[in-house]
């Protein structure tokens, strides 16, 4: 069965300030509800929290977004105010990047990669990267590269999944509290990931009464303390 990266969602006090935020900001795209934005086909979903914890060092440490000229959007974005955690710098054989922080507490990487321009890539930071990756290729699937020849990952499409090693703590309640994959049956995969062992604390139930709202949606962690959302979505938009 074929998943596909669908989203990422923050925690933030005020959803809807959240998104016009990454609207404003960032240039995301408005989504089909008030609490979520586009980048591309992913979706960036905001969730009421008044107090997130900081994605930096969480199980989730951060996402990335690609821009053709980082050293031009890194400062456009402190010209305009947003924090610039991490000025432009080079990483040998993989280009420039940059770091920055939403103002709830997401980590946010900046990255120079023309052939994937907009959502990049998510990190994680688990306690054993191989052991990881096997565990997500046999129960998510993805497909085993090294970006650039110099970076281990797993690739849904276009979008990248990187583990780098670190004890972090769970991402739930976190600025970036879980990530999902959408699939076109929930119901079968549900089924054959119980088979394989792993627990859900939300099994598959209908989606909320909203725009763009999944058919179902389930949720499940990873042994690293990864949050998961796993749905079930209608028709996507063109």
């Amino acid at each position: 069965m074929i998943l596909t990266f669908d989203q990422v969602h923050l925690g933030v006090p005020d959803p809807e300030a959240g998104a016009r935020w990454y609207v404003d900001a960032l240039g995301a795209s408005p989504g089909e509800h008030v609490d979520r934005v586009w980048f591309g086909d992913v979706r960036v979903i905001f969730l009421k929290n008044d107090a997130p914890g900081p994605s930096d060092g969480a199980a989730i440490d951060h996402f990335a977004l690609s821009y053709a000229d980082v050293a031009a959007a890194a400062q456009t974005l402190a010209h305009a105010g947003v924090r610039v955690t991490t000025p432009v710098s080079l990483a040998h054989g993989l280009g420039r990047f940059a770091y920055i922080e939403d103002p709830w507490g997401t980590k946010i990487q900046l990255v120079e990669d023309p052939e994937t321009l907009g959502f990049h890539h998510v990190h994680l930071r688990v306690a054993d990267p191989e052991q990881a990756r096997t565990w997500y290729v046999e129960r998510l699937g993805g497909t085993p590269a090294r970006h650039k020849d110099r970076l281990d990952g797993l690739q849904y499409g276009r979008i990248w999944v990187f583990l780098d090693r670190g004890d972090a703590p769970p991402s739930r309640g976190r600025a970036i509290d879980h990530v999902g994959w959408r699939m076109p049956d929930l119901l079968a995969k549900v089924e054959e990931l119980k088979g394989k062992g792993l627990a859900f604390s939300v099994d598959p139930k209908p989606g909320p009464a909203s725009p763009g709202a999944p058919v179902l949606m389930s949720f499940t962690e990873d042994p690293w303390g990864v949050k998961i959302e796993l749905l079930q979505r209608g028709p996507q938009r063109a």
